[in-house]
């Protein structure tokens, strides 16, 4: 089965991979995109799902193979996390500062990243969305923590929407431009999820 994406932003191609693994038992559907968000949003919701895919870049998109129902599988029991890899924290920090005054708040978010990596106490995952993605790309004091937390696992991820919006797209320093995706794993998938901002 064959799945034209190509022109739709996320969470869109993701929900059209679902839809046609959902109309098939077994077999191998073939999703075409145009951008590299895309591409590692659906080949993420793929793997999350124990699905096989493999991706390859065709002239100027890319087309994702996913196969369903196959040996190559991984059979249910595998899908479910083994014991001490659960997803336990995902921050969503949704403000460049914290609190209303905004001198006093660049401190307090400072301070806050600092005390994670002074405590050891490292989410799974950082979602930064609305003015929260200056985080990730104009703030030369927090950069290097955030960097910091990156080379010791964490994930972190920028609204790709947000990011357009501010004209940052190019100026990412640190992370993944992220989708709705991400965030809505942030509320269903963790064990806790916490929202700054």
């Amino acid at each position: 089965m064959l799945v034209d994406a190509r022109g739709f932003g996320c969470p869109k191609p993701v929900m059209m991979a679902e839809e046609a693994l959902s109309k098939i038992n077994e077999g191998l559907v073939e999703i075409l995109l145009d951008n590299e968000a895309s591409v590692k949003n659906v080949a993420r919701f793929a793997t999350k799902n124990g699905f096989y895919s493999e991706t390859f870049k065709e002239n100027n998109y890319w087309n994702v193979k996913i196969v369903k129902g196959y040996p190559c599988e991984l059979p249910p029991e595998e899908k479910k996390p083994v014991k001490g890899t659960e997803k336990e924290l995902c921050l969503i920090i949704a403000s460049d500062t914290m609190g209303k005054e905004k001198e006093l708040g660049k401190i307090l978010m400072k301070a806050f990243f600092e005390t994670i990596i002074a405590y050891k106490e490292f989410p799974t995952t950082i979602f930064f969305l609305n003015t929260g993605v200056k985080l990730t790309t104009l703030n030369e004091e927090i950069l290097p923590i955030l960097k910091d937390l990156e080379k010791k696992g964490v994930e972190i991820f920028s609204c790709g929407t947000c990011l357009k919006y501010f004209n940052l797209e190019s100026e990412l320093k640190v992370g993944y431009r992220g989708t709705t995706n991400h965030l809505l794993e942030g509320v269903k998938d963790f064990k806790k999820t916490v929202w700054i901002g």
